[in-house]
């Protein structure tokens, strides 16, 4: 399978989301997506203590590691190519976790709107 057009929710080139830990569907660093990508692995979103325990709680543990599986378990304030529907579920719930918009795949305004995003963007240095 090969990877959509890198564009971000912006309209320019798509930037890395996280090397360490190494993040997206394709386990590139980047939010790429594709037909087979069935969670839209789009959002590239920076992990707080809050959204860790509220994805733990609706049964997607993303902070405890699985060695078995090269997974060291996430921390606040890494980042991460999270699903743009938990996102939007998340923040539906008052517990979204910031974005980084450069880092967020186009396909992601599939699901989430333009507007719910930015309120949720971060600046990244």
């Amino acid at each position: 399978m090969e990877p959509d057009d890198p564009i971000n929710v912006l309209g320019g080139t798509l930037s890395p989301c996280s090397t360490e830990p190494l993040t997206g569907f394709f386990r590139d660093g980047h939010c790429n997506t594709c037909a087979g990508d069935q969670g839209s692995h789009t959002v590239c979103a920076v992990m707080t203590d809050e959204f860790l325990a509220y994805s733990k709680y609706v049964g997607n543990d993303l902070s405890t590691p699985r060695h078995e599986h090269g997974f060291a378990g996430l921390k606040a304030g890494d980042l991460w190519c999270l699903c743009a529907a938990r996102f939007l579920q998340a923040h539906d719930e008052g517990c979204a976790p910031l974005v980084n918009l450069a880092a967020t795949h186009q396909r992601a305004l599939d699901i989430v709107p333009l507007e719910t995003l930015q309120q949720h963007s971060k600046a990244v240095q």
